[in-house]
């Protein structure tokens, strides 16, 4: 199979993963609706879940077909792309006011979640052992259930139920739909998985390198769409929360997922590019805390990072 139909079959395989996400979250919302769950409590799962359904089902295949460190560079290439990136072109469209404390909580938390890993892999020795896994999937369930609490005990301002009548898919086509959505999750994660790893041989690129580019990119387009509507529209907690709350989810959930299937590969190149996510992380803080704002010209130094790491990785 030569490059060309090879990577029509992988941007095939992410439009399908995105369209089924896309699908899977608003039948699946219908659901919930239909059994009176509250919206904010949608919002908090569902939503959240969706988002990053891509990197979920991306990085549960990847380990079962014993391509771990595909896994491993499309959640941590997912966001570098989300905080550093996607977060530098909101902030050139729309200079962003931030209260930090309205985001303090999901920022430290998502921060632990690379600096747990990078701890890992400087303690072990080849893998991180399924232990791992399990242990960052107990720290995001842990996560969900206090962010739940919260929410359910500040809803009475938060969110005020109105007497208007809302037009609600029947249930059944909302199952329907989401059947549909997981099929299309299903297919275009196989059809990217497998040509990722065939771009990979033929272009004689790592596994985790087409991860950290092709891969991550290319899940984190639900983020961009969503984050560039909020900057728009000047919702800069909008913006910055979905993002932070995509990399919550991407490095507990998806990679102690991926890391309860099959242990998870140590490679040196990784601890590179985690590193490289906390200095941008600190960074993004750092010009948040000093003007309690991310300028134009401070957005244009994050996606100028970005490039200068993706041409370092791709190039070396």
């Amino acid at each position: 199979m030569n490059v060309v139909l090879t990577f029509f079959l992988l941007v095939l395989g992410l439009v399908l993963l995105i369209k089924g996400s896309d699908i899977f979250v608003d039948a699946s919302a219908g659901i919930a609706r239909n059994f009176k769950v509250p919206t904010l409590i949608i919002g908090l799962t569902v939503m959240a879940f969706g988002t990053s359904a891509p990197e979920a089902f991306i990085g549960a295949r990847a380990s079962l077909d014993g391509t771990a460190a595909l896994a491993m560079g499309n959640v941590i290439g997912s966001d570098i792309f989300n905080l550093i990136f996607i977060i530098g072109i909101a902030a050139l469209i729309n200079p962003m006011n931030i209260r930090f404390k309205e985001i303090a909580r999901d920022y430290w938390v998502a921060i632990s979640g690379p600096l747990i890993l990078l701890t890992m892999m400087l303690f072990f020795d080849d893998v991180i052992p399924r232990i791992g896994g399990a242990f960052f999937l107990i720290l995001f369930f842990i996560y969900v259930f206090v962010v739940v609490k919260e929410a359910l005990k500040n809803r009475k301002e938060a969110l005020v139920e109105k007497n208007v009548e809302e037009e609600i898919r029947p249930l059944k086509w909302n199952v329907l739909l989401s059947v549909l959505g997981l099929a299309l999750i299903i297919l275009g994660g196989e059809l990217t998985v497998h040509h990722a790893v065939a771009i990979s041989e033929l272009l004689g690129m790592s596994a985790r390198l087409v991860g950290l580019t092709i891969v991550a990119i290319g899940t984190s387009l639900p983020e961009l769409t969503i984050v560039l509507m909020a900057a728009k529209r000047g919702e800069n907690e909008l913006a910055v929360g979905n993002i932070i709350g995509s990399s919550i989810f991407n490095i507990m959930f998806v990679l102690g997922l991926s890391g309860v299937i099959a242990p998870l590969p140590i490679e040196v190149g990784l601890i590179f590019d985690i590193a490289f996510l906390l200095v941008g992380s600190l960074i993004f803080l750092l010009f948040i805390l000093t003007k309690k704002r991310l300028s134009r010209i401070e957005g244009a130094i994050m996606v100028l990072m970005y490039v200068a790491y993706l041409s370092y990785v791709v190039f070396t």
